[in-house]
């Protein structure tokens, strides 16, 4: 194994970090206490640190419209995140992005999206970016198993194979796009094969399980970083709640949350491993349960405490003047 116990430690954070801010999130928004609409990333934690763990503020990514989890994988504020969520003037967007579109591109978090498959021509252009400036950097995008069939997906994949760009497009299957079944929207019945047919190395892992998306990245990352261009992986891991906080979730199978949550939770794989393996233990992984838990309590305080965006702030940063 090629991470650290400094690394590990890091990985362990931030996946407690997304499931303690998504659990809150949940209960804040059901008690009224948080505007808009937010859809929950609990339970693919793995995913997305397994992916952003190896990435620097050079590199860029692109998220979807359950975007919480990769902002905080990829080092944004929690405070500010929740401040931005509740919709006050500190948050990251100023109040005025919400949960679906975050950004903080001091951090190289081109964004949340709304958009369905919006991420895939986005990072396209960050990869062209990072290519002709020779910034050394790559640009990934985040897209669900509903947006892998999208139009501007595939010529977003085409597009890379033709530049041959610094970019990974990630595909997060979570068995669902929205209430429609992978297996039924998807013709060829997997996302990673179909994309091998663009001309793309592909390469599917079980999302529960941070070493195989960390290892898969670690080689398409030295693919991109050394000029052999753009990679695909398919992460498979179920999303534990709805489409949306309030989904009936019908679609659902008797007991699957249970089931989910009881045999596929990427904490606990990931907490038996390395204890198991005696490369940390219970305490030290009991000790980053409580801080986060303190540090999620402290951004909720302060969202509240927060200021509403002024009215004069509603015209500004609207549009770009060049």
């Amino acid at each position: 194994m090629s991470l650290t116990n400094t690394e590990l430690l890091r990985a362990y954070r931030l996946m407690r970090t997304i499931r303690e801010f998504e659990e809150t999130i949940n209960k804040e928004f059901m008690e009224g206490n948080i505007p808009g609409f937010v859809h929950l990333y609990a339970g693919q934690e793995a995913s997305a640190v397994g992916v952003c763990l190896q990435l620097g503020d050079r590199d860029k990514i692109c998220s979807t419209h359950r975007g919480h989890g990769h902002c905080i994988a990829k080092g944004c504020d929690v405070k500010q995140m929740m401040a931005e969520i509740y919709g006050k003037s500190e948050g990251l967007c100023a109040g005025k992005g919400g949960s679906m579109h975050i950004a903080d591109l001091d951090r190289g978090m081109l964004g949340a999206n709304a958009i369905v498959g919006g991420a895939p021509p986005l990072t396209i252009g960050a990869a062209l970016s990072a290519k002709v400036n020779d910034t050394g950097g790559i640009a990934v995008s985040f897209t669900g198993d509903g947006g892998s069939s999208q139009g501007t997906t595939f010529e977003a994949m085409n597009m890379a194979v033709v530049l041959q760009l610094p970019v990974i497009f990630i595909f997060e299957n979570n068995g669902y796009g929205e209430g429609t079944g992978h297996d039924f929207a998807v013709g060829s019945k997997d996302i990673a094969k179909r994309a091998e047919g663009f001309g793309l190395p592909a390469s599917k892992v079980d999302g529960y399980d941070f070493f195989a998306v960390h290892a898969a990245m670690e080689e398409a990352l030295a693919r991109a970083r050394s000029g052999q261009g753009p990679s695909v992986i398919e992460t498979e891991c179920m999303r534990f709640y709805g489409h949306f906080v309030g989904d009936p979730e019908a679609y659902r199978q008797e007991n699957e949350r249970q089931s989910l949550q009881e045999q596929h939770d990427c904490l606990m794989v990931f907490r038996a491993r390395v204890t198991e393996s005696k490369l940390l233990d219970d305490a030290q992984l009991d000790e980053i349960d409580q801080s986060v838990i303190t540090l999620v309590a402290d951004a909720v305080v302060a969202a509240k405490k927060g200021k509403a965006p002024d009215v004069e702030a509603l015209l500004t940063d609207v549009y770009v003047s060049y």
